[in-house]
């Protein structure tokens, strides 16, 4: 078929008015040349069902649907005689379309800061980066460089004018491009956004940026197609003017969608730590019995071989092992000891003692002996009254309390698993960034929500003391509003769990750095360990090793392979499915 833009027939239109959520009938597109159409965008096809001229042949097209693939077919007529054609291979999308329609105003992009362009062939492997970051399917190779050519698509990217940084991507087509619609409609897919991301409403400036794109050419409403739990992607779009309609969407099963039609598992209330090995354990036909979903607690059983694992912590990890990283005096004496960089360190019972330690080492990192997730632990103190409030509230965490020297670089955590490394990421504290509009408060009470999305409420910037010495260091307060562009670091520690972000470095990694964090392992006896670098640079020798956790969370690292290596060390013998690599989309549309 051709993909040159031909002008919709405005009789015919008038003609099929109330017609408008199902299409043309099928006799106008084979008239048109149109008939039984799929267009390729990148993730897999979208199929326009309204162009079929028989339930079973787009049965039949959705059963081709290539490995590692998604086919989505919209606009479809009968979709129960297409279910009923291939009852064991397709099923119905429990998604939403929504539609905003253009005969009313549009709001403004607003889009000040932010850099909206169209997308450019150097920028698909930063897309491919965010699709993966949402477990999304990437582009095939070169999408953006052919899509170029091709009318009937539209990519639009939202770029950081401060880093240059991509950090957002939306896909759109053009349906009288594609199938000259004599319904004048356009469609929005494979919206994304880096969970990284600081500044707020990213995912809506796209949103309105392609509406107002599709409007200018003339369309009458654009499309889109959101998961029915979505509420929060439901509430944006039912704010931006866009409506329910009629229309359903069919897709074949597979891997990547098979939770949407299995229904819920029985351990769904597993935190993510524990469900992605979980996920990994039964896509290799390793049975999981859950002992205790609170606690992430599960066992592994592949023919005689049973395993026990809380999250990433497993029967195969000694009790005198665990003790060695449960304990940061000792874990930081036991490396020492083998000739590891360590800062100076030391345990101290009283305020007088740590006051000691800073006027010796002017800035000093306070924690507790004992303690997870980043609580007690206080970073980059400078001044007495200062260690004071920290020694009070982390002796709420644990009696015991280490004083650290603080040294500065990168915040970096490697894991080790059997002896190699697997992955490695630059932790960055909470930061957010301003829109010359809302109170700092206000920031990081959005950047939070966008935090606990992405991360299914593991990460949340902590409002406490903490934060509000951050700022008062910085010369804020809860109340200030920041210069549209300007970013502000509200957190000290870069944990996952106080709202910071991870970026894989793995690739980067000083072979002397991925060197020391794997004798470090073997000092500690650890199969599987998380280990705390602070690097001046990420490709550079040097380095201190700050800690190491015994139960590191592997979902904090795709797409670098953790929980594939965690099942390959637990059970060798086991053989990754074919569509290892593609899970199911996260992603707010379709």
């Amino acid at each position: 078929m051709s993909n040159d833009p031909a002008k919709p027939d405005a009789d015919k239109v008038e003609e099929l008015a109330s017609l408008k959520n199902w299409g043309a009938p099928v006799d106008w597109f084979k008239t048109h040349g149109c008939s039984n159409t799929a267009i390729d965008c990148g993730w897999g096809r979208l199929i326009f069902g309204q162009t079929f001229d028989g339930p079973e042949k787009l049965a039949a097209l959705l059963q081709e649907e290539e490995r590692g693939r998604r086919d989505i077919a919209l606009y479809v007529r009968e979709p129960h005689i297409v279910l009923a054609a291939a009852p064991l291979e397709v099923f119905l999308d429990p998604s939403h379309t929504f539609r905003r329609r253009f005969d009313s105003p549009l709001p403004e992009i607003g889009a000040q800061g932010l850099t909206i362009r169209q997308a450019q062939p150097e920028d698909q492997n930063r897309i491919n980066a965010i699709f993966s970051s949402r477990g999304m399917i990437l582009w095939e190779p070169d999408f953006v460089q052919n899509a170029k050519q091709r009318s009937e698509l539209v990519l639009l990217v939202a770029e950081e004018p401060s880093s240059g940084e991509v950090v957002g991507i939306v896909e759109g087509v053009d349906h009288v491009a594609a199938i000259k619609d004599p319904d004048n409609g356009s469609s929005l897919w494979g919206l994304a956004v880096d969970p990284k991301a600081t500044r707020p409403g990213i995912g809506q400036k796209l949103s309105l940026a392609l509406a107002h794109h599709f409007k200018a050419l003339g369309r009458a409403f654009m499309d889109l197609s959101v998961m029915h739990d979505n509420d929060d992607a439901i509430g944006l779009y039912e704010k931006l003017g866009f409506e329910r309609v009629p229309v359903y969407c069919v897709k074949k099963k597979n891997t990547v969608n098979e939770r949407l039609f299995v229904g819920p598992d029985s351990d769904s209330q597993l935190n993510i730590y524990a469900q992605i090995i979980v996920d990994e354990a039964r896509r290799r036909g390793i049975r999981v019995e859950v002992e205790d979903e609170e606690a992430g607690l599960f066992r592994l059983i592949l023919g005689a071989r049973s395993v026990a694992c809380r999250e990433s912590l497993c029967d195969l990890t000694s009790a005198v092992a665990m003790s060695r990283c449960d304990d940061k005096s000792l874990t930081h004496r036991l490396l020492k000891a083998a000739g590891l960089m360590v800062p100076a360190q030391t345990r101290v019972a009283n305020e007088r003692e740590a006051i000691a330690f800073l006027e010796q080492h002017n800035r000093v990192v306070l924690k507790p002996v004992k303690g997870e997730q980043g609580q007690g632990v206080f970073v980059d103190l400078q001044s007495s009254k200062g260690v004071k409030i920290a020694l009070q509230e982390a002796r709420k965490i644990s009696s015991e309390i280490v004083v650290e020297q603080f040294v500065t670089g990168d915040d970096v955590r490697i894991i080790v698993i059997d002896g190699a490394v697997v992955a490695a990421a630059i932790r960055k504290p909470a930061s957010i960034v301003g829109d010359g509009k809302h109170s700092v408060h206000d920031l990081i009470e959005k950047q939070s929500r966008r935090r606990e999305a992405a991360t299914k409420g593991e990460s949340r910037i902590p409002i406490d003391e903490e934060t509000e010495r951050c700022l008062r260091h910085a010369g804020y307060s809860m109340d200030s509003v920041l210069e549209d562009g300007q970013f502000l670091a509200v957190r000290k520690t870069a944990n996952l769990h106080t709202g910071g972000t991870i970026h894989d470095v793995t690739p980067k990694l000083n072979e002397s750095i991925a060197k020391a964090a794997v004798m470090a392992a073997e000092v500690l006896n650890m199969p599987v360990v998380g280990l705390d670098f602070v690097v001046p640079a990420i490709d550079q020798p040097a380095y201190w090793i700050i800690e190491a956790n015994e139960r590191p969370g592997l979902a904090n690292h795709e797409p670098a392979p953790t929980v594939e290596r965690f099942i390959d060390f637990l059970f060798p013998t086991s053989s990754p499915p074919l569509s290892q690599g593609v899970r199911a989309s996260r992603s707010p549309n379709g």
